[in-house]
């Protein structure tokens, strides 16, 4: 009996997002600039299928095809003709679905594999149309899939390094040290890992390494010295050009012709370094593009395009590609646009000296944005980038919040909300999304854009005594490497819950008085349910979690029960239908003062660990925070077990498509999964077969 987590329920939430009146108020000049960035993003959100396993892009082309041949409702009389119920049908399109919206067979939230519910999925494709007018090539394509398609082989349940689960980044003989040893040689060579891949052999006894490039071109640069072959310590690593090559010169072709409708300089500039780094495959032009970009004020289409998020690598600094065009929400922006302004008030607030903090507060743009195009593996509810950290720390950055995401994202009903008092459920419902805004607002300009890293100066000096800092070519990325992204939406995350507690906070989002009590409360609430949700994410087989935002808040759960004094209750039980249940609370009047000051003092040692390089201090106070145990008063092990048989599945959403029909048309599909599905067909018409490559 396969355990139901692997599966996609059938009544899976499927929303679509909508941005219709968004798009219509662009002029036609912008609308043209919208819709040649979303081809980029969309043929680059294609390689996700390449990073996230071995068998993804095949699954991928092989249900491309069927979908092409049949649209969904042509397909079901070949699937009652296979012996498929009605059950096993929507079995099958919510499979289809959620490989699409993950792109690749892994859910992008929490990196588990998940599997098609019904045993009758070759006889579909042998009775398809597809397969009647080319049974060679699906044939061909099932014989390349149809072992992982179902496997749940303990390597094979999650995404990891080594023996702890499977890994596109790295070839399967690869393991953590490998990881460590390529990326010491990365850092000698100045080289970032962001939009590579390691695939390592042994030729007469002696290890070799292959460090693949993303890039449209295969051929060399006379400019890059990195480029070729290098001896290092004991081994040998052969850098080299051309992964994902003919989905990076889709995405450059479409850049280039995006550029025709560009609004300004800046938007150029930005695009042309865009297309020299997907070229060539150089992260220093990518970061230039950055510098562009951040320079590209308030504009009314605005994207972001790259190897962006590195929290899929296992070991933490590889990027996932992604892509997003999305208009601007004027009136949500505003108030987004006061909170910039109120930042150098609020920084000063934070717990840590002030030493610790930038010389200079860079202020960004912060925008609430309706998502045209959203593609890679799963769509956030904010975002600040760059990653880069130099350019972070000196130069600026950008905050998004997607607005049209919050707005279905977050949306629940009373009889699924699960460990909550049903005194707390309304009010949850009620505030819920009035605080995750304020959450999401300080999370991404206040928390990810604060704080200062200690890095050595040409001359070695620094203004105070400390132990350790950032050497030479060492980011933040490189030297936390597989705790990196989560120990930062944590510290993200405490600010976001400390500096909710400030009025002029609340008054800037619109809220006085007992309603800004109500959204603190919601705010605080929310999180340590999550924390208790996140022990879904959780592996105990390896003891490692697979979601680095769940994994956060898990921690602060941990803080914030440490803390004592009854601020919060967790407690098993039996729920209503006679099966295990659990309760978490919160104590509304003591939120103020013992959350309070149990947030500012975890959230001041996080600071200094990251803003001094103490790997070995931070990775002490994370981890130990993060362990799942039976012991003390929890029983978290077992919790976790009550989290599981109780789990709602993620939501999926349906995006629209744009094409070209003498001005630029905007296509919108209902909220199904046969939405989702024909979405995808008339997004990638003719050309899927061609990402079917052998990730290795």
């Amino acid at each position: 009996m396969v355990d139901s987590q692997y599966y996609l329920p059938n009544d899976i939430g499927i929303s679509a997002l909508d941005c219709r009146e968004a798009f219509r108020l662009l002029s036609p000049k912008e609308q043209m600039y919208a819709h040649y960035l979303s081809r980029a993003s969309w043929y680059g959100g294609l390689i996700v299928l390449i990073q996230t396993s071995p068998e993804s892009a095949n699954i991928y082309v092989l249900l491309q095809k069927m979908f092409r041949a049949q649209a969904p409702p042509q397909l079901e009389a070949a699937a009652t003709a296979a012996g498929l119920s009605a059950e096993e049908y929507q079995a099958f399109l919510v499979y289809a679905a959620g490989l699409y919206a993950n792109m690749g067979n892994y859910k992008s939230f929490g990196d588990t594999k998940f599997i098609p519910n019904l045993p009758k999925f070759k006889a579909l494709v042998w009775e398809s149309l597809a397969f009647k007018q080319s049974p060679g090539d699906m044939e061909a394509l099932w014989g390349c899939c149809c072992e992982s398609l179902y496997s749940l082989e303990d390597k094979q349940k999650q995404l990891g390094l080594g023996e702890k689960g499977i890994s596109a980044y790295f070839s399967g003989n690869c393991c953590l040290e490998d990881a460590e040893f390529a990326q010491k040689f990365l850092d000698s060579k100045n080289l970032s890992a962001y939009n590579t891949r390691l695939f390592k052999t042994e030729v007469d006894g002696k290890r070799c390494y292959e460090v693949r490039l993303a890039s449209a071109k295969k051929g060399e640069y006379p400019d890059e010295v990195c480029f070729g072959k290098h001896e290092f310590e004991d081994a040998v690593f052969f850098v080299k050009r051309g992964d994902y090559a003919f989905l990076m010169e889709k995405v450059c072709q479409n850049l280039e012709k995006a550029k025709d409708y560009a609004a300004n300089d800046n938007q150029k500039r930005m695009l042309e370094e865009y297309i020299h780094s997907f070229a060539c495959g150089s992260v220093e032009a990518h970061k230039e593009g950055s510098r562009y970009w951040i320079k590209d004020k308030g504009p009314i289409v605005e994207s972001y395009i790259g190897f962006i998020e590195s929290y899929r690598d296992p070991f933490g600094s590889r990027g996932e590609f992604e892509g997003f065009v999305a208009v601007v929400n004027k009136a949500m922006s505003a108030r987004f646009a006061q909170l910039v302004n109120s930042a150098e008030v609020l920084l000063p607030e934070l717990p840590w000296p002030p030493a610790f903090e930038k010389d200079r507060f860079l202020k960004p743009d912060f925008t609430s944005l309706d998502v045209l195009t959203f593609a890679g593996s799963g769509i956030p509810a904010g975002i600040n980038i760059p990653n880069y950290d130099d350019i972070r720390q000196t130069e600026g950055f950008k905050n998004v919040s997607l607005g049209n995401v919050l707005a279905v994202a977050y949306a629940t009903q009373k009889d699924k909300l699960t460990f909550l008092e049903e005194s707390d459920k309304d009010l949850y419902i009620k505030w819920k999304g009035p605080s995750f805004e304020v959450q999401v607002g300080l999370h991404e300009l206040l928390g990810h854009g604060s704080g200062k890293l200690f890095v050595q100066s040409q001359n070695g000096h620094f203004e105070f005594q400390i132990s350790s800092w950032y050497k030479g070519s060492e980011t933040w990325d490189s030297k936390f490497s597989t705790i990196a992204s989560s120990y930062e939406e944590c510290r993200a995350e405490c600010v976001g819950l400390y500096l909710c507690l400030n009025k002029q906070v609340l008054s800037i989002f619109g809220h006085e008085g007992e309603d800004a009590e109500e959204v603190v409360y919601v705010n605080w609430l929310t999180m340590v349910r999550a924390g208790l949700l996140g022990l879904e994410f959780y592996t105990s087989e390896s003891k490692s979690w697979r979601q680095a935002h769940m994994q956060a808040r898990f921690v602060i759960l941990r803080v914030l029960l440490e803390a004592g004094e009854g601020l919060v209750g967790l407690k098993e039980c039996t729920g209503a239908d006679g099966r295990p249940d659990a309760v978490i609370t919160l104590d509304r009047s003591k939120i103020h003062t013992v959350g309070k000051s149990a947030i500012q003092r975890f959230l001041c040692r996080l600071q200094v660990h990251k803003s001094t390089a103490d790997v070995e201090g931070g990775r002490a106070l994370y981890e130990g925070y993060s362990a799942v145990t039976a012991d003390g008063t929890h029983n978290f092990l077992h919790l976790r077990e009550t989290v599981l048989l109780r789990k709602e599945a993620r939501k999926m959403f349906v995006q629209a498509n744009t094409y070209i029909k003498g001005s630029c048309l905007l296509v919108e599909y209902e909220g199904s999964a046969a939405g989702l599905i024909q979405s995808f067909v008339e997004r990638f018409p003719d050309d899927a077969e061609k990402t079917s490559v052998s990730p290795h």
